[in-house]
């Protein structure tokens, strides 16, 4: 693409939800297009992808639902799993209480915040924080901790080692506390050279967690899984009731059943880490400052507003927070989609 029609639509690093979909999934939207299927997730690709699903995690008895986006996913479940007087903890720059507009909160569920370190829950800070909750004579006139959320790679791009979410699941299991891992880049960790957990780590230690399909391929669609079979009763009316039944499911289906054959979720997951870990070296070498170290497909690095301003004439990607010294912290974000030519010329715009 030439330089002429780079400035027209910039080079594209704003996130890993800005193309549609892989073209495998498209094509077999494209097969299924004209067959006539049962509704509302109970057609036969639903149940092929189901299965495919409990395979890859290696949890037979997994209840596996179909939801279409992140914000909808973690709406839905949260107040599944809530009893009315609960909230659910997460750390302070937990997704659900910083970008997703209040959505817990209108379900009638607080979120409770937690200090973090790189955006990860410790286990020592939540078992604390649910010690002097339970010790505390006045919690009756408080939101009862309910769940505790946490997301894979986090708000930052940082990881859980195996290590860190055991400890967790463990202060979980002691306060009879379900474990909820956010999983909308949940390919992007898993096959990052800096985490050491699996699906099937996911399964035993989770209580519930979702793989993300939105940012990892999919025209749409995350695939919530329940591993012990352990699913809220009347899940799918539980569903419906928070707008999240979708009548055509199999379109849902019929990209998870795609995603999950021949593993091509785990290839496609590999190719935008090795598009980020080019532009991270890229980065390096121009001098430039990151703000977290991360070894997934986001890269945060600091700017000032010139630096900003002259990138922004070339290339897309998201402000995400200042610091003190008025430098602006930004986001660079590869994808499933990520070219490596686009990857090469931003690197020589820097």
């Amino acid at each position: 693409m030439n330089m002429e029609n780079k400035e027209m639509t910039r080079l594209a690093f704003e996130c890993d939800y800005s193309e549609g979909a892989h073209e495998k999934i498209l094509e077999a939207l494209t097969q299924t297009n004209r067959e006539h299927l049962t509704g509302y997730g109970m057609d036969a690709y639903c149940a092929r992808a189901k299965e495919k699903i409990r395979v890859a995690c290696h949890a037979p008895e997994a209840d596996v639902w179909f939801l279409v986006g992140g914000t909808q996913t973690n709406k839905t479940v949260i107040d599944s799993v809530l009893a009315r007087y609960q909230g659910v903890i997460a750390a302070e720059s937990g997704h659900i209480g910083t970008h997703e507009a209040g959505a817990i909160e209108a379900t009638g569920h607080k979120v409770l915040p937690l200090p973090h370190s790189d955006g990860k829950l410790e286990a020592a800070v939540l078992a604390q924080y649910l010690s002097d909750f339970f010790r505390d004579e006045n919690r009756d006139h408080m939101v009862f901790p309910g769940m505790v959320y946490l997301s894979h790679p986090t708000e930052y791009g940082t990881l859980y080692t195996k290590a860190e979410l055991t400890a967790i699941s463990e202060v979980c299991r002691e306060y009879k506390i379900p474990l909820y891992l956010d999983g909308a880049r949940l390919g992007y960790g898993l096959v990052s050279p800096g985490t050491d957990l699996t699906l099937a780590d996911l399964a035993r230690l989770c209580d519930v967690f979702y793989i993300g399909g939105t940012k990892v391929g999919a025209l749409f669609g995350e695939a919530v899984v329940f591993p012990k079979g352990n699913a809220p009763k009347q899940m799918m009316t539980i569903i419906k009731q928070n707008g999240a039944l979708l009548a055509k499911g199999w379109l849902l289906g019929v990209q998870f059943d795609t995603l999950f054959e021949d593993g091509l979720y785990w290839t496609i997951s590999e190719h935008a880490i090795r598009m980020a870990e080019r532009l991270r070296e890229g980065f390096r070498e121009k001098g430039y400052t990151f703000f977290k170290e991360t070894m997934t497909n986001q890269i945060f690095i600091v700017l000032d507003e010139d630096q900003r301003e002259r990138l922004e004439q070339f290339v897309s990607f998201s402000f995400w927070e200042r610091l003190a010294d008025e430098r602006i912290v930004v986001r660079f974000a590869t994808s499933w989609a990520t070219e490596e030519t686009d990857v090469e010329t931003l690197i020589s715009l820097l």
